[in-house]
């Protein structure tokens, strides 16, 4: 087992003590790692990990400081105390679980996710896993399926045991930008870290709202994956609350029970359509 004070001491130098902040002690086997970034689409990152650490009691233990990775113009204040982009990592020393949580940087993507992968490799984490949603064109009453990326092709087999789909093979467009996680994984490659992307499906009309029902199937992944035990009936109780109040909503609005219908059926809505539905199922349940 190591401690994080002897994290501190690495070969070929020091972990970069500018970037990263040792604030206690804890002691791991061979952890996994989750990631979950603060801005996603239907909140599943950052909600899969606040659940995780609710329910793990999970502590915190390493953060990496802002500092030339983040601008800090236009930085938030709510009761008049700013509101700095945070990079966090905590931990589950019960279920050898380490969890990074953290703003988008906006600078040094390659020289940030070394950062988070020198405390990875510190904590001799033996596989990672990064949580994100994925806008897609299916009801809010449908399963909600995972797509995975890899690093490695034999993760393939073990999460298609889980019911993940394996079978995704993407490139980045010419000219485009890789995500932050396929980067991330792009990177734990190149140190020898298997990883996968996970990626939650969520309706394109709650991408910008909640989607407990996606929350759901990613945390039953990680229960299942590392035996955590815990409780998805607080989640069971989202999903119908909302489901209520869209079924309020389609009653109200014919043209949303239309929308939705077709959704229902796999069918396929027009661009504009597909613009309406998602504006008035914000404004419902935003109200």
């Amino acid at each position: 087992m190591n401690t994080l004070r002897d994290f501190m001491k690495v070969e070929g130098g020091d972990l970069n003590k500018e970037q990263v902040k040792f604030t206690s002690q804890h002691r791991f086997q061979s952890p996994a790692l989750v990631v979950g970034w603060s801005e996603d689409i239907g909140r599943l990152g950052p909600k899969v990990i606040d659940l995780l650490n609710k329910k793990l009691g999970c502590e915190e233990f390493y953060q990496i400081e802002p500092a030339g990775f983040f601008p800090f113009d236009g930085v938030a204040v709510e009761g008049n105390v700013a509101q700095f982009p945070e990079s966090r990592f905590y931990c589950s020393q019960k279920h050898d679980l380490v969890i990074f949580k953290s703003a988008l940087p906006r600078y040094e993507w390659h020289k940030f996710l070394n950062s988070v992968l020198d405390v990875a490799g510190r904590c001799k984490v033996k596989e990672i896993y990064t949580v994100g949603g994925i806008a897609s064109l299916i009801a809010h009453t449908d399963p909600r399926r995972i797509t995975t990326v890899v690093n490695r092709p034999k993760l393939k087999e073990m999460l298609r045991e889980y019911g993940l789909e394996t079978d995704m093979n993407y490139e980045t467009p010419p000219g485009g930008a890789p995500t932050l996680s396929s980067y991330l994984l792009w990177v734990a490659k190149r140190r020898n870290i298997p990883g996968a992307n996970l990626w939650g499906e969520v309706p394109f009309y709650l991408a910008a709202l909640e989607d407990p029902r996606a929350w759901k199937r990613a945390l039953g992944f990680f229960d299942e994956r590392f035996s955590l035990g815990i409780s998805l009936e607080e989640l069971d109780e989202e999903v119908e609350r909302q489901t209520e109040k869209i079924e309020r909503a389609r009653i109200r609005d014919p043209e949303v029970d239309e929308y939705i219908g077709k959704l229902e059926r796999a069918g396929k809505l027009t661009w504009n359509d597909s613009e309406k539905l998602v504006k008035k199922i914000e404004e419902f349940l935003r109200s």
